[in-house]
């Protein structure tokens, strides 16, 4: 038996959560960027695509400290939140917000390839029949781009599930409120009488993470089969 503290069962609890939450957040936009990118054609294309993939590249502090920049009290959004009564910093909301920046490039490229997947031809077929673009978008491009999109949520939803350094900076480490899994691995882990403690949650994040893997190509193969 995995001994496990109740706070250990709040971080698994916040972590499926904040995952949920972030992926569920950036699917109407990544599907947005990913369309964007794939089928119009203007200037500055290239800038997009660098700044969509620039979270991937930099180092998740830097990502939790630029968030801290623009959501904390005197940042340009966080101070039009706190005009409004909303609290972002240090709460569950600034965690989720984190994850879904950093996972933001896997759920876009995955959407992406499936995009580029589809026939040409069958949307053309479809302007040429009087279908309008967002008739063409419903009928044909999302249907066809679903592989795509459920690849990259689950990405997302996986790499969400270890994020660590954003989150650290903008939402902190507070146990019950913000402290996902690998906030309290961190925590056991500065300790060195918690080995045992923070093993168990390592295997906890393991054993979920396998789960969502597992799950993806599972669902990767059936949609497979189905084209």
């Amino acid at each position: 038996m995995i001994p496990l503290a109740p706070t250990d069962y709040d971080a698994i609890r916040l972590s499926l959560q904040v995952s949920l939450a972030a992926t569920l957040l950036s699917l109407p936009f990544g599907f947005a960027v990913a369309y964007l990118i794939t089928f119009v054609r203007f200037r500055g294309r290239v800038l997009v695509e660098v700044l969509v993939n620039l979270p991937l590249t930099l180092p998740p502090v830097v990502v939790g400290y630029f968030l801290l920049l623009l959501l904390g009290k005197h940042g340009w959004l966080g101070s039009l939140f706190n005009a409004a009564g909303i609290r972002l910093i240090f709460t569950l909301k600034a965690a989720v917000i984190a994850c879904a920046v950093v996972g933001f490039p896997l759920l876009v490229r995955s959407m992406r390839i499936g995009m580029e997947g589809i026939d040409p031809q069958l949307i053309n077929a479809s302007r040429t029949l009087g279908a309008r673009w967002y008739d063409t978008l419903l009928t044909v491009i999302l249907p066809l781009s679903f592989p795509g999109l459920v690849a990259g949520s689950s990405l997302m939803f996986a790499r969400s599930l270890g994020e660590f350094g954003a989150t650290i900076i903008v939402a902190g480490n507070i146990p019950g409120v913000t402290q996902t899994i690998p906030l309290a691995i961190y925590e056991y882990a500065s300790s060195p009488t918690s080995e045992t403690m923070a093993l168990s949650l390592c295997i906890v994040s393991v054993a979920i993470s396998l789960v969502v893997l597992f799950l993806h190509e599972s669902m990767a193969k059936k949609m497979a089969r189905k084209n």
